[in-house]
């Protein structure tokens, strides 16, 4: 990709965040798999202490895989197979978008979005990773989740979720099977982002983002695996029908992306008390969800984009491709659904923005998840690079 030629630090860029007021690189990671692009794919499993990515370039690619111990320094990543999948002659047979750890660390799971393939990787030797199962879950596939057991694995599907079983892999049987156990699907929302699996005061419940459509974050009952159950949407209020219009006319000039969700993580797995999501040109939105029948938004931070610097931003996709479509892509069936049921006019959806034919700076991307620490939530978007925010302790823990 041009971004990796013309950056001076191409591949991934390791940042210690120990002072998160002076954070600072302190590696860079060049093999095959993070050189070209690790997308979605790059993953850390704090339990063993590994990193872990794989080569995905544009939006899907084949064969590389590299694992990283980060167990005593994770600001300086120690490859661990330097031999099969970051050789150039030896690729793993694999395809990726996105991939994922199980719980227990001992797999990791990619998934290769065209066809809806998916492929397990027994990483117990992190030396020696080796694939242990390949199979369809569908058209199509996105994210995951997988169960604190590692039994069940939840993939975004078009514009919903598959539960599937995995428990042949996790026991490491000789010719696993893994069976679909259930479907959910819905249309205010499509490109189903990822699931989080919690526990919330007993109930199994799964946490899935849309990252098309408007379609905010679904919350799912999965106490009974095989008829899952919504509980609950976490929509702003510019995803509602009513306001696609709104959403046209202002996200106008930026492409692909406009306001809605894409990556999200909670506070703890056990009865989380946070929600955080980049919401991608919404910015950062945190939400109490003590009681999943009453979510409300507590905090946000929404950070301008850089202006004036197109195609000067090379590791930012806002920056360099982010352009030459108005209004964004993935809203335009929202807002053709909208216009058909007759909440807004197709012609209140141009505004003079819509003329625009370079990328519209004036809102940086967050599509990374925002993690908690403490009270703090680290985050990654497009053009502002690496951000520390502090929640206001009136804010946060909810009260």
């Amino acid at each position: 990709m041009a971004d990796r030629v013309l950056s001076p630090h191409p591949g991934v860029q390791v940042i210690d965040a120990a002072d998160p007021a002076n954070p600072r690189m302190t590696a860079n990671l060049t093999e095959p798999a993070m050189d070209g692009g690790t997308w979605e794919s790059l993953k850390v499993n704090e339990k063993r202490g590994l990193l872990a990515g794989t080569g995905t370039g544009i939006l899907v690619g084949a064969g590389y895989f590299s694992v990283y111990d980060i167990s005593q320094d994770c600001a300086r990543p120690r490859l661990l197979n330097p031999g099969t999948g970051s050789n150039l002659t030896m690729p793993i047979p694999i395809t990726t978008h996105e991939g994922g750890f199980s719980p227990d660390g001992n797999t990791y799971w990619a998934a290769g979005t065209v066809g809806g393939l998916l492929h397990a990787i027994d990483i117990k030797d992190p030396t020696n990773p080796r694939v242990i199962w390949s199979g369809f879950t569908g058209l199509e596939n996105h994210g995951f989740g997988v169960s604190p057991d590692g039994n069940r694995l939840y993939i975004s599907t078009l514009g919903g979720i598959t539960v599937l079983d995995v428990s042949a892999v996790q026991r490491r049987d000789p010719y696993p099977n893994v069976p679909h156990i259930s479907r959910r699907f819905w249309i205010d929302g499509q490109i189903t982002q990822h699931t989080i699996p919690i526990e919330k005061d007993g109930r199994q419940l799964l946490l899935t983002v849309d990252e098309a459509g408007s379609g905010g974050v679904k919350i799912l009952d999965a106490t009974d695996e095989q008829n899952l159950q919504l509980v609950n949407t976490i929509k702003l209020e510019i995803n509602l029908p009513p306001n696609a219009d709104r959403w046209s006319q202002s996200a106008a000039g930026n492409s692909v992306f406009g306001y809605d969700a894409h990556y999200c993580s909670v506070d703890r797995p056990v009865d989380p008390t946070a929600l955080a999501c980049g919401w991608i040109q919404s910015g950062i939105r945190v939400f109490d969800i003590r009681d999943v029948n009453d979510v409300k938004e507590i905090a946000y931070y929404n950070p301008g984009g850089e202006a004036g610097k197109n195609g000067v931003l090379v590791n930012s996709l806002h920056a360099t491709v982010g352009n030459l479509a108005a209004p964004p892509l993935i809203g335009t069936i929202a807002i053709a659904r909208a216009i058909v049921e007759g909440q807004i006019s197709a012609g209140e959806v141009l505004s003079p923005r819509s003329h625009l034919v370079i990328a519209d700076m004036s809102a940086d991307w967050c599509m990374s998840p925002p993690e908690f620490h403490g009270d703090q939530i680290w985050v990654s978007c497009m053009d502002n690079g690496f951000m520390a925010l502090q929640l206001d302790n009136g804010v946060y823990p909810p009260k």
